[in-house]
């Protein structure tokens, strides 16, 4: 008895494996996810940046065209109030107050902070404790600095007038009771409670200049002072232009301080355009003509800034 091989049964035809989505579709959705995880990061930051800077800068603007008090309903006026600042001589004052306490402050500010951070940048006993006492000044209340120094610059009792009578100066200058000396003493301490921050930032930027170029300036026998203006400040530009930006718009905003120590007085010898703006605002009830000038203080840091971004991007052309 034969037995037929009997063949084996085609095996069925495979399912098609399910396609998955396309790489363009995988891309664009990686994309979606991290733009959202993204403006997760960044939403917070911009809601507090919206609510407390951006509106209050628009509805500024709008008000710096009104004839507006708190208590009533805003008048729109155009640019009468603009045109009221130009003939205004307290405002011309406090304009040409607040460019001459800048024009002192930030070369000054600079030259204090850059000096200490260089001697600081050095390894000396104890450097910690000297970078932290300079700092202090900082992070101390404007209004326990302005009572301190109001003692110290007491035309009559105060040490710094005893001081220079002791080295024999028989008039010494009446500081915040003189029209004239009442702006320079507020320079020097504002200075003096600035200078510990900025040398943070000059000492961060000495860290960054490289030693072989010391090393190679040294070996071809240039001086201390030749190495510091051939290698230690062009390595310092971006420092040195970041804190003349914030310097500059920090000393055109001066309020807190000059608002403590003298009132803008005597007269309006140290009257600035921050302080103009709080009494034509929070004193005299004219909120629409303080914001006129405020808009006026906002586009004077616009321009300095700009200017000096141009200037700057010159240099390192």
């Amino acid at each position: 008895m034969t037995t037929t091989a009997v063949p084996p049964a085609a095996a069925p035809p495979a399912a098609p494996a399910p396609r998955g989505p396309s790489p363009r579709r995988r891309r664009s959705k990686l994309a979606l996810r991290n733009t959202l995880i993204g403006w997760s990061f960044i939403l917070p930051n911009f809601i507090g940046f919206a609510a407390l800077t951006l509106v209050p800068v628009i509805v500024l603007f709008y008000m710096s065209l009104t004839n507006w008090n708190i208590f009533g309903n805003a008048q729109f006026i155009g640019l009468d109030n603009f045109t009221k600042l130009i003939g205004d001589n307290s405002f011309r004052v406090a304009f040409l107050n607040t460019l001459y306490y800048s024009v002192m402050h930030i070369p000054l500010t600079i030259v204090v902070s850059l000096g200490l951070a260089l001697l600081l940048n050095n390894k000396l006993r104890g450097v910690a404790f000297f970078r932290t006492a300079a700092f202090f000044p900082y992070i101390t209340s404007i209004v326990a600095i302005a009572l301190v120094w109001n003692l110290l610059l007491s035309p009559e009792y105060g040490p710094v007038n005893e001081i220079l009578r002791f080295l024999g100066l028989q008039n010494p200058p009446g500081w915040l009771t003189s029209a004239d000396w009442a702006m320079p003493g507020v320079v020097i301490v504002s200075t003096w409670r600035d200078m510990g921050y900025y040398m943070v930032l000059f000492l961060a930027g000495l860290q960054t200049v490289p030693r072989e170029l010391h090393e190679a300036a040294r070996v071809d026998g240039a001086s201390a002072i030749q190495r510091f203006f051939n290698v230690t400040l062009p390595c310092l530009r971006p420092t040195m232009f970041f804190v003349t930006v914030m310097l500059t718009i920090n000393s055109f905003k001066i309020f807190d301080l000059i608002l403590v120590m003298t009132e803008g007085g005597p007269g309006q010898s140290t009257l600035v355009i921050s302080q103009f703006i709080y009494r034509k605002g929070f004193e005299e009830n004219q909120f629409g003509y303080a914001s006129a000038a405020a808009v006026v203080l906002f586009f004077l840091c616009i321009l300095v800034t700009i200017g000096q971004f141009l200037w700057n991007k010159k240099r390192s052309a």
